[in-house]
This record gives structure tokens, C-alpha cells and sequence, in this order.
């Protein structure tokens, strides 16, 4: 049961996807359409962040991007599916059996020390041990239920730790991937849905960068931080970051 990296690869995204934006955009305003969905890549750049910066953006839920992630924990993706305009398909614990299942090690465990009966232990390892044990007790709920496929798996998995690693795929529109990053970009979110975040930005706006111009930390929009006493302190650290 090896420790694990995230992965994240853009599997889909809509073809020509700042035209097409650009030209749903267009077509609000357009008595003659003969010509609408030809759009010069410079025009529909110059088109959308100016849109953009009007704050009009349903134009923007007319472009897609699909995302095959791997390597992350069920935690990091029980907070992921909280963004409810996207759609999710993920490896299911009940049809696939987890008996030697990988794992994420949160990274503040380095350098830490757990004490066990008087005796001291580095944490990495004692989480590591912790993950085999547990996997070792699945093993063994499994045999007790007969090994049933996912009649066994589907009660057996209740054990399984929030650590366990698995797949997904995710499909967003533009909009909704623009808030997803104002919010799991922001240095208060959780340090692994933080990571996978900016790994989809950092892809996105290589694919559209008119599109995804600015997109950050809902500070960089704001331009303030609007978390008040929980500010993370480094407002002016994420204008510099994102802002490049």
C-alpha cells in the first residue's frame, strides 16, 4: 500500500472554446449572424475579458472542461462534490475491492512525533502503520463475509480511512470552474483540494487564457480579503502569484 501523489490530466474540453464563447456572446447583439461563429482567436480574447470584467459570465457556461484526477484522498473529494454544478464519476469502494489500497500522507506529519506507551514515533510512520493495519482488518472483514464481491466489499469499506486514495473524473463549465478556484485556491482551504486546484488552473489557462485571466483567490477579484479576522495575511502575496 504505497504512499501516493495527486494527478491531474485535462481529459476534454470544448473544441475552439474561446470562440465559442465569444460568439455566444456576440450573438446577443448580432442582427446579422451569417458570420458569427467565425471568430478571430485575437477578437474573442479581447471580447471575453472585456465581458468578463462587465461581470457578465452565463456566456461562459457555454465552455466545458473535463478532468480525470488521481492520487487524492476520499477526504479531499468529499469536499470537491460540495460543487454541485459539475458532474463526478468516482471509483467506487463497494465494486472495486480496496484490500491493498494507496494512500495519502497529509504532509504536516513530517518531522512530527507521536508518543505510544511511553515510546516516541515519527508520525509519517505511525500513519503508515496505521494505514497497513487497517488494510490487514479490511482483509480480514472481507474473508469473514465470504468474499462476495461487492456484497462483502459494500460492508467491509466502512473501515477504509478517509486517506484512501482514489479517481475521479470532473467535468465543469468555464463559470463554475472560476468560483471552484476562488475558493479552493483561497490559503484557507484545505492544503489538498488547494493543490489540485491550482494544478486545473495552471492547465485551463494554458487552454483559454482569456477566459481564465485573473482567476485566483476570490481576493484577487475582490481585490481585499473578505475573511476578516480568518485572513490567511498574505493578500498581497496572492495578487503578485496569480496576477502574473
Amino acid at each position: 500500500m504505497p504512499q501516493v501523489k495527486p494527478k491531474v490530466t485535462l481529459i476534454r474540453h470544448t473544441e475552439d472554446a474561446q470562440q465559442v464563447v465569444a460568439a455566444s456572446g456576440k450573438l446577443c447583439y448580432a442582427a446579422d449572424t451569417a458570420d458569427l461563429l467565425i471568430q478571430n482567436p485575437d477578437d474573442a480574447e479581447t471580447f471575453i475579458k472585456r465581458v468578463v470584467k462587465m461581470g457578465h459570465l452565463s456566456i461562459l457556461e457555454h465552455a466545458s472542461f473535463t478532468f480525470y484526477v488521481e492520487g487524492i484522498s476520499r477526504a479531499m473529494t468529499h469536499q470537491l462534490v460540495r460543487h454541485r454544478v459539475a458532474s463526478y464519476s468516482q471509483r467506487s469502494q463497494r465494486y472495486v475491492d480496496h484490500e491493498h489500497f494507496d494512500y495519502i500522507v497529509p504532509p504536516e506529519f513530517e518531522d512530527k512525533i507521536v508518543e505510544v506507551q511511553g515510546k516516541y514515533i515519527n508520525a509519517v510512520d505511525y500513519y503508515k502503520q496505521t494505514m497497513e493495519m487497517i488494510g490487514q482488518r479490511y482483509s480480514k472483514l472481507l474473508d469473514s463475509l465470504g468474499r462476495q464481491g461487492e456484497i462483502s466489499n459494500q460492508d467491509a469499506r466502512y473501515v477504509l480511512p478517509n486517506g484512501c486514495e482514489t479517481k475521479i473524473f470532473i467535468t465543469m463549465n468555464a463559470r463554475e470552474l472560476l468560483h471552484f478556484f476562488e475558493e479552493r485556491t483561497c490559503m484557507r482551504a484545505q492544503w489538498e483540494i488547494r493543490n489540485v486546484a491550482n494544478e486545473m488552473l495552471k492547465i485551463v489557462k494554458e487552454k483559454c487564457p482569456a477566459i481564465f485571466d485573473g482567476a485566483g483567490p476570490k481576493c484577487v477579484r475582490l481585490k481585499k480579503c473578505p475573511e476578516g479576522k480568518k485572513t490567511c495575511g498574505k493578500f498581497q502575496e496572492m495578487l503578485e502569484i496569480y496576477n502574473e
